[in-house]
C-alpha cells in the first residue's frame, strides 16, 4: 500500500516504530492543500492535517507499507476519531503522479498549537526527505506549546537517540 505522510509520520524512525515495513519511496506534493496544525489531538494539542486550500501545496513522503500493518496505523492515527482516510493523487518534482491514501482531519480547533516534540517529528521528517528550504522554514516558524507531561516528551524525543 502507498501512504502519503505529510506530518509527523514523514519521520522514517517515527513511522517505522508504528509500521515496521514502511519503506520511503520519495518526496511528493499534494496540490490544493495547506499544512495546518489545528487538528484536535487525543492529548489536547494540535496535530498536523491537510486542509483543502486552493493555490497551496503540501510536501510529504510516499511510503510503501504492508497492508496487514494498516489497521495498526489507523488505530494510532485515530481513524474515526478525528481523522478519516482519503485517496489522493500526488506528484513528484518531475511531474510523475502516484495514487496513495492519506489521513485528513474531521475535528479541528483553530486555537490549538502543537507540542514542540510533535513539531520536531515533522521537522526531522521534512529534513531527511529533502523538502524545499522555504517549506522547512514555514514549518519551523509554527508556534508550539510546552508539554507538561515530561514522560511523553522524553519518550517522543528518545526516538532519535
Amino acid at each position: 500500500m502507498k501512504y502519503f505522510a505529510y506530518g509527523s509520520n514523514m519521520s522514517l524512525l517515527r513511522l517505522q516504530a508504528r509500521v515496521p515495513s514502511a519503506q520511503k519511496l520519495g518526496m511528493y506534493m499534494l496540490a490544493d492543500h495547506q499544512l495546518r496544525f489545528d487538528k484536535v489531538g487525543a492529548d489536547g494539542s494540535g496535530k498536523g492535517h491537510a486542509s483543502v486550500c486552493h493555490n497551496q501545496q503540501i510536501f510529504g513522503v510516499i511510503y510503501q507499507i504492508k497492508s496487514h500493518e494498516k489497521p495498526q496505523l489507523d488505530q494510532i492515527e485515530g481513524l474515526g476519531h478525528g481523522y478519516e482516510i482519503k485517496s489522493v493523487t500526488v506528484n513528484d518534482l518531475k511531474g510523475n503522479s502516484v495514487e496513495a491514501f492519506t489521513y485528513y482531519a474531521t475535528e479541528i480547533d483553530p486555537s490549538l498549537q502543537p507540542y514542540s516534540w510533535y513539531l520536531n517529528h515533522v521537522l526531522v521528517g521534512a529534513k531527511e526527505s529533502g523538502l524545499p528550504l522555504e517549506y522547512l522554514q514555514k514549518i519551523h516558524a509554527v508556534k508550539t506549546i510546552f508539554d507538561s507531561n515530561k514522560h511523553r516528551e522524553s519518550r517522543e524525543r528518545a526516538i532519535y537517540g
